[in-house]
């Protein structure tokens, strides 16, 4: 059988396909005019020794017979092995709305969340108020790496840092809303991700004036601001059911050139904070006497510098296993 030509207009099925049959090999046609209203895509599957042709009625119900002349076509023949008479498509009716009835009943002992609703604005809210903070963190910078050019990496902590600040505080909130389950993300990389930047902008930058001017601030602050670009609107719409393809691209891919230079500039930021700790002696603890021992802040960075690239190494196995999720090749499911 070559090239069938099989449609349904006026809820008539017209066949046409050149094949080898009883006139050998020749152009077979024909048309059936049905009963009732039938669905106009019919679904045609060829195989070696046969033709299947599955055509879909607009209702479920019984007919008298296939077609709507009385006298049934010579070329048909019922096929026995599939036949239904009018009580056994009763009955597989009634067994489907059985089955129908049961699934409601199901689903409707299922408790529903009274809060739901308010659970899906606040995350709305909260995601959009995220995003609006770091665009506006990652515009101030360009602009002013377009106007001032290197200038403007030395002052980037004096006019960015109350919109990190706030940006980054309210960001303890996703270590919240992963333990009271109001998003399905593990724990463990929002711990890391959270803390990890606050101990640098809090802790280091913060606490540090002599930090406060340095270059590396800028390359800190444009990493974390563009990373978070395209992670925030895209939890924003997921919340909604909606998923832009480009976003999500955006979402799961970004990270691999973002994750290590703004790991290399936190790694930069704590060796050029150690000295400066060193120095100074802040955050030092003495222990009283006879111990007589301090506890130089600056050993602990030097830890803490090892433990950021183990988080880092976390955080990027995570986001590579939801990057296989996203955007892997489907798996089939089986039938």
């Amino acid at each position: 059988l070559q090239n069938p030509d099989i449609s349904i207009a006026d809820n008539v099925l017209r066949f046409r396909a050149q094949g080898h049959g009883a006139k050998g090999d020749n152009i077979y046609e024909f048309q059936i005019e049905f009963l009732e209203p039938v669905e106009p895509k019919p679904v045609c599957r060829v195989t070696q020794r046969q033709l299947n042709i599955t055509v879909q009625k607009k209702e479920s119900n019984w007919w008298e017979r296939l077609t709507k002349q009385e006298k049934r076509p010579l070329f048909l023949a019922p096929d026995f092995d599939r036949w239904l008479d009018e009580s056994d498509a009763e009955m597989e009716l009634k067994e489907k709305e059985e089955e129908k009835i049961n699934k409601m009943k199901i689903e409707s002992r299922v408790p529903k969340d009274p809060f739901k609703h308010l659970k899906k604005g606040y995350l709305i809210m909260y995601n959009l108020v995220q995003f609006l903070g770091f665009s506006w963190i990652f515009v101030n910078m360009t602009v002013r790496l377009f106007i001032l050019g290197k200038d403007s990496f030395y002052d980037t902590f004096h006019t960015i840092a109350d919109m990190m600040f706030f940006c980054q505080t309210l960001a303890l909130m996703e270590i919240m809303n992963s333990l009271l389950g109001l998003v399905r993300s593990p724990l463990l990389p929002a711990v890391v991700q959270v803390f990890g930047r606050n101990f640098i902008l809090f802790v280091v930058l913060g606490s540090l004036e002599e930090m406060q001017s340095k270059a590396v601030v800028f390359f800190v602050f444009y990493s974390w601001s563009i990373i978070e670009l395209f992670r925030y609107p895209y939890y924003m719409l997921s919340c909604i059911g909606i998923e832009w393809k480009p976003l999500t691209w955006l979402r799961y891919t970004s990270w691999i050139p973002l994750y290590p230079l703004g790991g290399l500039a936190e790694a930069v930021c704590l060796i050029q904070s150690i000295p400066i700790f060193s120095e100074t002696g802040k955050f030092s603890l003495a222990l009283p006497n006879p111990l007589n021992v301090t506890i130089q802040f600056s050993f602990l960075l030097q830890i803490y510098l090892i433990a950021l690239f183990l988080g880092i190494f976390v955080n990027f196995r995570y986001l590579y296993k939801q990057r296989k999720q996203h955007l892997g090749p489907k798996k089939r499911k089986m039938k």
